[in-house]
């Protein structure tokens, strides 16, 4: 089974308009989406698009209409003409548990014959809309991607800023790095990590109790964290216009390859 679990940390670090720090315990589902149709068979505490304790919707992604995702993706990879020949897509996300679930960011990996090719990075905020940032790759384990901020997430933050997603591609071990910049430095650093877990129902039941209730306190944390940038003075920002879910395709000038060990 390609399929698994990360058990990790992530963490967010400020450095304006005031300085905050925050860490939390988390854990992701890394799911194949070939192999839905068996995890959900094989684990009696885990559901496909129905409610279970742990639960995977189609519908918490993508156009979030309830069609398969394998088959939106590849839609999309026809729509902007990046390749045809994705024969293996990976969804690292939050699961729902008892049904509820908040994904602040999802990454898609997919793969041409076992080489990552395109990345999708589907970032939401806690307006219920999305926007997807995809990345052509040529095959790297370790890649760095930019791109201009295009979507509202945080009212504490100026729209006019920089992107630069770090990654490695998981395997024993996951690594997400994200550094926001403008044009005066570094806004905010957030990075996901974590060890890789066997996606069995022994360790969805240890994860149950060393993370109760995980997705309940992600929408509280991001909450909590919120009024503790107010107080601490930081501007809130309304947004200027509402979507749903956009789509941008950032190309592959953007992209450089990198050692993770030296960074």
């Amino acid at each position: 089974m390609n399929s698994c679990i990360y058990n990790g940390i992530v963490t967010h670090k400020r450095f304006k308009p005031v300085e905050h720090f925050l860490k939390y315990k988390t854990f992701s589902f890394l799911i194949d989406l070939d192999e839905v149709k068996k995890l959900d068979e094989k684990n009696f505490i885990f559901s496909h698009n129905k409610f279970n304790i742990y639960s995977f919707y189609d519908k918490d992604h993508g156009d979030r209409d309830g069609k398969p995702l394998k088959e939106w993706v590849s839609k999309i990879l026809r729509k902007f003409n990046i390749n045809k020949n994705i024969n293996k897509i990976k969804l690292l996300c939050y699961p729902r548990i008892f049904g509820y679930v908040f994904n602040p960011l999802s990454i898609f990996y997919c793969y041409e014959n076992n080489k990552l090719r395109v990345i999708f990075y589907e970032v939401k905020n806690t307006f219920n809309e999305q926007h997807t940032y995809i990345f052509k790759v040529n095959g790297s384990d370790e890649v760095q991607q930019f791109c201009k901020k295009k979507f509202y997430v945080s009212p504490f933050m100026d729209m006019d800023t920089d992107y630069n997603f770090k990654i490695s591609e998981p395997t024993e071990k996951l690594y997400v790095s994200i550094k926001q910049n403008d044009k005066d430095g570094t806004v905010l650093t957030a990075t996901q990590t974590g060890d890789k877990k066997k996606f069995k129902s022994k360790q969805l039941i240890l994860n149950f109790f060393k993370y109760p209730l995980m997705t309940v306190k992600i929408i509280g944390a991001i909450h909590f964290e919120a009024f503790i940038l107010w107080k601490k003075g930081a501007i809130y920002r309304g947004r200027e216009k509402k979507i749903k879910n956009n789509i941008s395709y950032e190309g592959t000038e953007w992209i450089y390859h990198v050692s993770l060990k030296n960074s």
